[in-house]
């Protein structure tokens, strides 16, 4: 599955006004390998967008590295147990280096039993918080806090361990989603050669052409003033209204059968070493066994604003801040292009493919008329968007290629992106809320 090559950081040429972004990126790359002795391909690929990048690097060094309750050992293993929910032996790979790196127990690599009963215990979150987020609450968090002895977990430690779960779950959808390929030390792995179009001015490809005559981002542009129009012109719908249109996109996520009908890849062996329950998989938030037991989300009641974001700089110093700096960095990133259009306002279908990829967890923002993601994102989109979202392991090559065909290399990876950081919020108030309502 893997397919996409990525930036050559080290044949910059000389410097001109248009390669700005390029050279932001490579101080960054640089601060990168100072830090981690390597600038990984997932790092080189998010740094076609400069800005982000800087936030996505202060986060990661922070919860991995940076002050914080849990042992940096625990924090490497977490991110390995978090990485083989999703099978993704990618990101194993270089944590079980940190992990050794840390003075971490090389048993502990060799089977769950050798791990200590502290860790084994948030093997349910974890599986939870991965694949089926809604099912968390309160009294998960319980357990955990009340364990005997040694093996229970402070509430800061428990938010540090959700934080660093969330952030590999999602990152391992930006892993299968770009297609990133193993280092050169991994099995399988090697260098790159530097495709001439990721050094455009804007960190983007040329547009591939698609096969009908008028292409899908002219299409969308036309669709996103149509819906401007309309909104200048007719009344806002009621609330029974948007409540009506989220429900029929709601069963519609469902319908769509994307990465659940084909063959998960064969385990490795070496998984199992850190997978519980390896069968236990996404399943449709609309076909959830107990709907009136699990309703839905709703933003307007729990909103990462005005709650989780206070909770978590509560919780676990800080994280909340810079947290909140890379979900807005990616929400409102724009460099204003489409394809070949310019000058274009992309808030619109920004906004869309947030609400869709939040809208798969059962989350609803009351105030969004989700008839905007019908008209705006087309099924294939849709379908590339779940499979990398809920089943990131069975993302394949074709899925890439079939998508925003007409988009730029940059503005795809900027759709990653935000499959990253919408996965990973709504991972986070499922979370942070069950923790509110057991210390409440």
């Amino acid at each position: 599955m893997h397919y996409c090559n990525v930036l050559d950081t080290y044949s910059i040429k000389k410097p001109n006004p248009k390669q700005t972004l390029c050279f932001q990126s490579q101080a960054f790359f640089l601060d990168a390998f100072l830090h981690n002795n390597r600038v990984e391909h997932f790092t080189q690929l998010i740094g076609l967008h400069p800005e982000y990048l800087d936030l996505f690097l202060k986060t990661q060094h922070f919860i991995m590295r940076g002050d914080g309750p849990l042992p940096y050992a625990y924090r490497h293993y977490i991110a390995i147990m978090a990485a083989a929910r999703h099978h993704c032996t990618y990101l194993i790979d270089l944590q079980k280096q940190e992990f050794l790196l840390q003075g971490g127990n090389a048993s502990w690599l060799l089977s769950l039993e050798n791990i200590p009963q502290k860790l084994k215990n948030l093997l349910e979150v974890n599986k939870i918080l991965a694949h089926r987020p809604w099912l968390l609450n309160k009294s998960h968090i319980e357990r955990l806090v009340k364990a005997k002895g040694k093996d229970n977990w402070s509430v800061s430690e428990l938010a540090h361990a959700i934080v660093i779960l969330a952030h590999f779950h999602s990152l391992c959808s930006f892993i299968y989603g770009a297609g990133i390929m193993p280092e050169v030390d991994q099995e399988k792995g090697h260098t790159f050669t530097s495709p001439r179009e990721l050094h455009h001015p804007l960190n983007g490809a040329t547009p591939t052409v698609g096969s009908t005559d008028r292409g899908e981002v002219e299409e969308l542009v036309e669709k996103m003033q149509k819906i401007e129009k309309q909104h200048r012109q007719q009344q806002e719908p009621s609330m029974e209204e948007l409540v009506s249109t989220f429900k029929k996109v709601e069963s519609q996520c469902a319908e769509l059968p994307a990465g659940q009908c084909r063959a998960r890849p064969t385990l490795r062996a070496e998984l199992h070493r850190f997978l519980e329950d390896p069968e236990f998989a996404y399943q449709d938030f609309a076909k959830r066994k107990e709907p009136t037991e699990i309703p839905t989300f709703r933003i307007q009641d729990y909103s990462w604003d005005d709650h989780g974001f206070s909770l978590a700089n509560r919780l676990y110093n800080d994280v909340g801040t810079l947290l909140d700096q890379k979900f807005k960095t990616a929400y409102d990133l724009t460099y204003y292009t489409m394809g070949v259009k310019s000058n274009v306002d992309t808030s619109m279908f920004r906004r869309a493919i947030w609400n869709y990829i939040q809208c798969l967890y059962g989350i609803r923002h009351d105030d969004y008329d989700y008839k905007e993601v019908n008209d705006l994102i087309e099924r294939s989109l849709k379908n590339h968007i779940k499979t990398v979202c809920c089943y990131p392991d069975r993302t394949t090559k074709k899925d890439y290629e079939s998508v925003m065909r007409d988009f730029r290399h940059s503005e795809k990876i900027h759709v990653n992106l935000m499959l990253l950081e919408a996965r990973m919020q709504a991972e986070l108030l499922y979370a942070l809320r069950a923790m509110m309502h057991y210390m409440t």
